[in-house]
């Protein structure tokens, strides 16, 4: 998987202002607003950004928690994981590995998963392609 290397004029160029402040400035969309929280048919998540598959919907499940779910990532390195101490706390954020956009949080308080994790992710961080 190549790496997508681009500078903020070519990011503004390509996303709306919403998806640059969360993709690209760690911002978050506010909770149940999502156009991807209520998406239950069979597909890929990808990253909005550079296009790169993230999660598959057999991952993604109902947290409750206002963002889109899922229990692990795509097999690989489809993220990267980095310790993020915004905000007066300590939480695990999540990147795209292939452009490095910003696409939400992790926290491994899902022990109805298989996994444990909640991959929490901003709707505006994912593109959705349903499985045909």
């Amino acid at each position: 998987m190549d790496k997508v290397s681009k500078t903020d004029e070519e990011w503004r160029a390509e996303l709306n202002p919403m998806e640059f402040a969360v993709l690209r400035e760690a911002a978050t969309e506010r909770a149940f607003t999502g156009e991807l929280l209520g998406e239950h048919r069979t597909g890929v998540f990808s990253c909005r950004a550079c296009g790169a598959e993230l999660f598959r919907s057999d991952t993604k499940f109902e947290s409750h928690c206002g963002w889109p779910s899922f229990y692990q990532p795509q097999e690989g390195d489809a993220v990267t994981l980095i310790e993020d101490r915004s905000h007066g706390m300590v939480r695990t954020e999540v990147r795209c590995a292939r452009c490095d956009s910003h696409l939400g949080h992790v926290f491994d308080d899902a022990p109805q998963t298989p996994t444990g994790d909640r991959f929490c992710i901003n709707s505006v961080s994912l593109r959705f392609a349903p499985q045909e």
